[in-house]
């Protein structure tokens, strides 16, 4: 993006959110109208591949908390069309009423406010061209490489994929290199030119009495040259939407609603500079038996009365197989056993598995089996519950 379309851009109305708006609300009102606006679901809608196109960029730089806090820095100081902090044209003259050109803050890393916090010269410096060396500099900046945009998709992963990783195909679209003109915005056969009017520098200097400001060129928009036929793909931007697939690799132990970072697999740079980073949030499917607390699975087991008071070895299923469990005899319907190194693979160790014993009662009984269950309860003729008798009869008495 130019330095004019970085000052210009109102990327909170972009997204509908406030200027305080956090980094969650954000990220909220971004994926809702990504999945809005995605070309996906308005294929030949113009206005929607626009808007996505500007929701992106928003969010983009909004999500980079240093790249948010350079724009704000930027909107405050030159918002009002090259405007420096309220002064109508620029800062105050210097010493001996000489004029103070804004272009000198980013002169500064050399000097005094170079070597504390680093002036407006480190917090705008991106947005000219660099903080010393002049127009010469920045023209060299406004044409050098550009690194290519974040780029966030989607892939929806089933529990066991999730849990024990897996290699994935993602097919997105995201801003890329134009393939007509090869990023440079000029109609085949022709070729950008220096701009005239700012000598290749990407910024103008005007005085007005004892004041002086510079700001973005108007006739190049910041970049330091000019398309006069442009190319007919993507409009003289050097950028089209592309449609592309990747191979991903996902990692063992994502959770759901987790953002994985790919370092330089988002869009591609112009003019050599380095690709963006590609986020992929994760979604999980549920599993039909096991949950997950962290890194451990859990698993509900139902056992028999008679398993559960005479003791038994169940085998119960798990990610990669399967494993026996004994289970104790006069074991309480709910007591869990822990099972160590079968849950999903964490950071230095595995979670474990936890099996829940469960003792099923029957819903309808036979008559053998109603005669029989009888008989035991004659034979085991003893109060399960003594504390809450002792209560009740305590109560009973008053």
């Amino acid at each position: 993006m130019s330095t004019r379309d970085f000052i210009e851009k109102d990327y909170y109305a972009a997204l509908g959110v406030p200027k305080d708006a956090d980094a969650t609300a954000i990220k909220k009102a971004y994926r809702k109208l990504a999945q809005e606006l995605h070309p996906d679901k308005n294929p030949g809608n113009a206005d929607a591949e626009a808007r996505f196109k500007d929701v992106s960029e928003a969010y983009d730089v909004l999500s980079d908390t240093k790249r948010r806090g350079e724009y704000d820095e930027a909107r405050r100081l030159f918002g009002g069309g090259g405007r420096a902090g309220g002064f109508p044209g620029g800062f105050p003259g210097g010493a001996g009423g000489q004029p103070f050109d804004v272009g000198d803050l980013f002169g500064a890393a050399g000097g005094a406010a170079g070597r504390g916090a680093g002036g407006l010269g480190d917090i705008l410096g991106g947005l000219f061209g660099g903080a010393s060396g002049g127009p010469r500099a920045r023209s060299q900046a406004a044409s050098g490489p550009a690194r290519g945009q974040d780029v966030e998709t989607e892939a929806t992963l089933s529990f066991d994929e999730a849990a024990l990783g897996v290699t994935v195909p993602l097919r997105m679209q995201s801003p890329g290199t134009c393939p007509t003109c090869n990023g440079s915005g000029a109609k085949p056969g022709t070729s950008p030119h220096t701009c005239p009017v700012c000598q290749g520098a990407g910024v103008t200097s005007r005085s007005q009495g004892a004041f002086a400001f510079s700001e973005p060129c108007r006739n190049c928009r910041g970049t330091g040259s000019v398309v006069d036929d442009p190319c007919p793909t993507c409009a003289g931007n050097g950028v089209t939407t592309q449609t592309r697939t990747i191979t991903v690799r996902i990692p063992a132990g994502v959770k759901d609603g987790q953002r994985i970072r790919l370092p330089g697999k988002g869009a591609p740079g112009r003019r050599g500079g380095p690709a963006g980073d590609l986020f992929v949030v994760v979604h999980v499917s549920e599993h039909p038996l096991f949950g997950r607390k962290g890194d451990d699975l859990t698993l509900t087991v139902p056992i028999t009365f008679a398993e559960a008071a005479l003791g038994t070895t169940v085998t119960v299923p798990t990610l990669d197989g399967s494993v026996s469990l004994k289970v104790p005899a006069g074991t309480a319907s709910g007591r869990t056993l822990r099972v160590r190194g079968r849950g999903v693979a964490g950071k230095g160790r595995s979670g474990d598995l936890l099996v829940t014993l469960e003792v099923a009662v029957p819903v309808k009984l036979t008559a053998a089996q109603r005669k029989v269950i009888e008989s035991l309860a004659e034979e085991m003729d003893e109060d399960p519950r003594p504390q809450i008798t002792a209560a009740v009869q305590a109560g009973g008495e008053r």
